[in-house]
């Protein structure tokens, strides 16, 4: 993406985001051995996929870590405007995060931990704030299959600002006995490229969102043309897509790799470091609050699919032929799904034909 990619313009810029993560990853692999000595191995390949892999006592296990963002703010944004307190869908996000990024590299989740923390004291002395947190971490953990272990909740005056609560977790996942862990090396050419349903925004992208609510008569308060205000389609829960590949594994069908379709969009797509290409020639219908949103910011194709999750919050990499019976799989645990494309042999890019667009390797490094 080049300089005029609308997330820098509101601050935040994913190309010096990116290369402090880069660094961050060599200098973790220096501590690597730590795990030998204690009879485990880490999975080297996984560095700089959604989760971190490691091998100890015959189990293949995975660690990652989310924050939420932006959408607590809105949260409490939208409480001011409207009375309305949607602090359990925040919470539920939050688990979100966490949990697919834990099936991204093919492990169900096992324990998921929370970290509120906030600016003030005065914030959890809300009960109705504080009751809805928990009641939305705890249905995301009932929802990802996983036991809620514990957490966080530090008051940090002075660095979290007192009106806000900062959300965020960590969550350990296992690969199923006898598979192994989604790393992008068992994609091949010709695998069918299966695009799963966003219930909207998701967590990516709210702080365009923020800057598209200002820009509007109504802020978060303004209606979308299907009736619903904006405020509240941006705060609908994201979708936990562990039921879908719990049932996937089940069923042995064969998938090469897992996409969470997150910060940079269809660039996702192409995450494995692996030299394909990614052709799509069908495309999920868009939710209304992000062709609001990129109606309002007034972006390009290029930008939109380049920023946002367009109406796409998984992408499935699966055996040739397979493409079918994971969206009929996907039919059957509620969420719709198209086979959208498939893998070619070919350079590093992700080729939108519907809309005559093309992502580049240079324009997603995470490793």
């Amino acid at each position: 993406m080049s300089d005029d990619d609308p997330y820098k313009a509101v601050g935040v810029d994913y190309d010096l985001l990116d290369a402090l993560k880069r660094a961050a990853m060599v200098a973790a692999r220096s501590t690597s051995p730590a795990l030998d000595r204690h009879g485990g191995r880490a999975l080297e390949r996984s560095r700089g996929e959604p989760a971190f892999v490691f091998e100890l006592g015959g189990l293949t296990l995975a660690f990652v870590q989310e924050c939420l963002g932006t959408k607590s703010v809105i949260a409490r944004k939208f409480a001011e405007l409207t009375g309305e307190n949607r602090f359990a869908d925040v919470a539920y996000d939050a688990v979100a995060a966490i949990a697919n990024d834990l099936v991204a590299v093919g492990a169900l989740p096992l324990v998921i931990n929370a970290y509120f923390a906030t600016g003030s004291p005065r914030w959890l002395q809300d009960s109705d704030r504080g009751r809805e947190l928990v009641e939305g971490w705890r249905r995301g953990c009932e929802t990802a299959g996983a036991a809620w272990g514990g957490g966080e909740s530090p008051t940090l005056v002075g660095l979290v600002s007192p009106e806000d609560v900062e959300l965020a977790g960590s969550g350990v996942g296992m690969v199923p006995a006898g598979r192994r862990p989604l790393l992008g090396d068992q994609v091949a050419p010709g695998a069918e490229i299966v695009l799963v349903a966003s219930s909207g925004i998701h967590t990516n992208g709210l702080t365009l969102a923020v800057e598209a609510a200002g820009r509007l008569p109504g802020g978060l308060a303004e209606p979308l043309p299907g009736g619903e205000s904006f405020g509240s389609a941006l705060l609908r829960p994201s979708l936990i897509y562990v039921p879908l590949l719990a049932d996937l594994i089940a069923a042995d069908l064969p998938i090469g790799y897992v996409s969470h379709v997150t910060g940079h969009g269809f660039r996702k797509l192409m995450r494995a470091d692996r030299r394909l290409t990614y052709h799509l020639t069908d495309l999920p219908p868009v939710p209304e609050v992000l062709a609001f949103v990129t109606d309002v910011l007034d972006l390009d194709p290029r930008r939109a699919y380049g920023t946002f999750n367009m109406g796409a919050g998984l992408a499935l990499l699966v055996g040739e032929g397979a493409g079918g019976s994971v969206v009929d799989r996907a039919a059957a645990c509620g969420f719709d799904a198209i086979v959208a494309g498939t893998v070619l042999d070919g350079p590093r890019r992700v080729v939108v034909e519907p809309l005559d667009l093309v992502f580049e390797d240079d324009e997603l490094r995470l490793r």
